[in-house]
């Protein structure tokens, strides 16, 4: 697949990128993008959430009244769970949502998912920038230059820059990445995805090991 490199000012600069069909142009596979999105997901819980327990109420432990006599039910301890201030039944715990899958697995989630946006036409190839100071301006001219302004939009860059991260920071539905660091979910979230032109030989070498 080809496609033009693109300036910051929004015009073709007459250069052509080739993208790989290993990469950008498999057959996807949904259910690897699945499992690697419920990961991604589930990575993102900190599972802290708690609930008190019969055991762990603070009360007294004394028999409310005799087992039998009384007309009434059976009543234990005020820390029953069916009385207002009792301990909470199969209440929630902390645990780690965490799991493992494969190498080979996440790489074909990956691939599929950049698959996915290549036959969208949602790829575009931008040559390499740098902005000399953090600015919010900055990256918000770069977005109505390219013409992608009020998009979902994911920057992957070959390298981390700090003057673009900072510049894209206050900009909703804008993200800068690093290619080595893109995730599933991150690239299927998103409308646009937008490459630098050093970038596509990182991707080709990040699935190339």
């Amino acid at each position: 697949m080809e496609l033009s490199v693109y300036s910051i000012s929004g015009k073709e600069t007459g250069q052509k990128v080739q993208l790989s069909d290993e990469i950008f142009g498999i057959e996807p596979n949904d259910h690897a993008i699945y499992l690697d999105v419920k990961q991604y997901l589930a990575n993102q819980r900190q599972g802290t959430h708690k609930s008190k327990e019969r055991n762990e109420i603070a009360g007294s432990t004394r028999k409310l009244h005799k087992q039998k006599g009384t007309g009434g039910s059976r009543k234990g301890g005020i820390k029953n769970p069916l009385f207002k201030g009792g301990g909470r039944i199969f209440g929630p715990q902390p645990r780690d949502y965490s799991f493992k899958l494969n190498k080979k697995l996440k790489s074909l989630a990956r691939k599929s998912a950049l698959s996915y946006k290549a036959k969208e036409n949602n790829i575009m190839v931008v040559e390499d920038f740098n902005f000399s100071e953090p600015k919010t301006k900055n990256f918000t001219s770069l977005l109505e230059n390219l013409k992608i302004n009020g998009h979902k939009n994911l920057f992957l860059l070959h390298e981390a820059n700090q003057n673009i991260f900072l510049s894209s920071r206050n900009v909703l539905k804008a993200k800068v990445s690093r290619a080595i660091d893109m995730n599933t979910y991150e690239i299927l979230n998103s409308q646009k995805l937008i490459i630098t032109a050093s970038t596509v030989k990182t991707i080709e070498e990040a699935f190339s090991k």
